[in-house]
């Protein structure tokens, strides 16, 4: 596995960084565990918590900096990727405020006696992240573990290496031991063997669904701990009473942001018969209109995709979803530039019997289905193998409570597009994954939740 930088814009090769020896993972995962049976770990809250307002305070203190790293390393917009920071900032900030007090003990009431539940650390972790979000994905894992006191060996996306090398020295700079954050350059087998190994007692995965398959199967094997977040196929629901000129703004934001590359991204917009000619025309007037180009000029309003690889799949599953009898509405045109863009496309006609019906399209490309009944939404919105988000637009809030209630998925939001923030816990169902990250949900994913109990005299 070959891990490099590629600028996205102009498909030119930047660096190709060596991959580590299995004598480097030795010595990563042999500090790991020394600093788990430390004071570090075993001690004091607060030194841990220090670490994550200085890395706070330094990734806001090069925010810019660190944007143009991503921008070039991965594509996204200049801007998107300024917001990803402070979002990342946040997160640390959020645990360092917050850790302790969702690592107090909590009293239980019994017959038995004084009882009380503990939150210890579990040991090490192996995280495995993906590229989309390169900076963020790695703070959902590092700050609720560091507060814990789990030190984690971490194997970024081969395409964002030079991010993976930032954030590791941004940790070491804020004041972390060595074994508290590792970044490893290595391959699917060293990672097998590293959840494998007696001392590692955990795996946090997000990425594509085989991937996490794998994982999950490595951790069974050993009787490990894991949590997943995988693909989602969102739901967009628009019903007939909403603001249709807000729903086509919210769903263009939400279906082009990072190029489409979003895993909690609106997939498939489910539009009631009443206002499905009205929205698609909107749709496709607000597709039009996107400005194609380099991420780092401030107009531009979609970037590339994220590789060649990229790419040429989703020209691939376009295809494939027309030559199965979905109609391509608008857009999958050539883009005349040097890089890996791909023109917004607008899917409609597409039937269940169709590979697209089921498929996560990781890209700039919307489906677009219409339905007569609030009971249709549910049935299509749930006929899915993945639950990880979704939408509903309405003005009458109780329906839309109601329909969320019905939408089998780990979030949905109303009247906006799907998004995170740290104190909401972010994760799946079905193909998803399993396990929740961000919140007081996702430090305890990871701790040891120990009853104490003092007998009654």
């Amino acid at each position: 596995m070959a891990y490099q930088t590629i600028n996205p814009t102009t498909n030119q090769l930047v660096k190709t960084w060596p991959n580590h020896t299995d004598a480097q993972v030795e010595d990563a995962l042999a500090s790991a565990h020394r600093l788990y049976k430390s004071e570090w770990s075993k001690g004091s809250i607060q030194p841990r918590l220090a670490v994550l307002r200085k890395l706070a305070d330094l990734i806001d203190a090069r925010n810019e900096e660190l944007a143009r790293i991503i921008t070039l390393e991965m594509g996204k917009l200049i801007g998107e990727s300024r917001g990803e920071l402070q979002v990342v900032a946040q997160i640390a900030r959020f645990y360092a405020d917050n850790a302790e007090r969702f690592l107090a003990p909590v009293s239980v009431q019994t017959d038995q006696g004084d009882a009380w539940i503990e939150h210890q650390p579990i040991g090490v972790l192996v995280a495995v992240e993906p590229w989309n979000f390169p900076f963020y994905q790695l703070m959902r894992v590092l700050a609720p573990n560091m507060a814990a006191g789990n030190p984690i060996v971490a194997k970024h996306a081969s395409i964002v290496p030079h991010c993976a090398s930032v954030f590791e020295a941004l940790v070491t700079e804020a004041g972390a031991p060595k074994g508290a954050w590792t970044n490893l350059f290595v391959t699917a087998d060293q990672i097998g063997t590293l959840i494998a190994d007696p001392r590692v007692q955990g795996a946090a995965m997000t990425g594509s669904e085989g991937a996490g398959s794998v994982i999950a199967a490595q951790a069974g094997k050993y009787l490990k701990k894991s949590t997943l977040e995988m693909g989602g196929n969102d739901v967009f629901v628009v019903l007939e009473d909403s603001d249709l000129d807000k729903a086509v703004e919210v769903g263009t934001f939400s279906r082009l942001h990072v190029a489409g590359q979003e895993c909690i991204g609106a997939k498939r917009f489910v539009v009631r018969e009443e206002v499905a000619d009205a929205f698609l025309s909107k749709l496709t007037a607000a597709f039009k209109a996107v400005k194609i180009g380099d991420p780092l000029d401030e107009t531009t309003t979609l970037g590339p995709l994220s590789s060649a690889g990229a790419r040429d799949g989703l020209i691939k599953q376009v295809k494939a979803a027309v030559s199965s009898g979905a109609t391509l509405h608008y857009g999958a045109g050539v883009v005349d530039l040097p890089g890996h863009f791909f023109e917004p496309a607008i899917l409609t006609n597409v039937t269940r019997d169709n590979p697209a019906y089921f498929e996560e399209f990781f890209g700039p490309v919307a489906q677009v289905y219409v339905v007569k009944t609030d009971d249709e939404i549910v049935e299509l919105a749930n006929d899915s193998n993945y639950g990880l988000s979704g939408v509903v637009f309405s003005k009458n809030i109780e329906r839309a409570k109601s329909l969320a209630s019905r939408i089998e998925t780990g979030a949905v939001w109303i009247n906006t597009f799907s998004s995170t923030a740290p104190e909401l816990p972010f994760g799946g169902v079905k193909r998803s994954g399993y396990g929740r990250e961000l919140s007081e949900l996702g430090i305890k994913e990871f701790v040891n939740q120990k009853l104490v109990l003092v007998a009654k005299a």
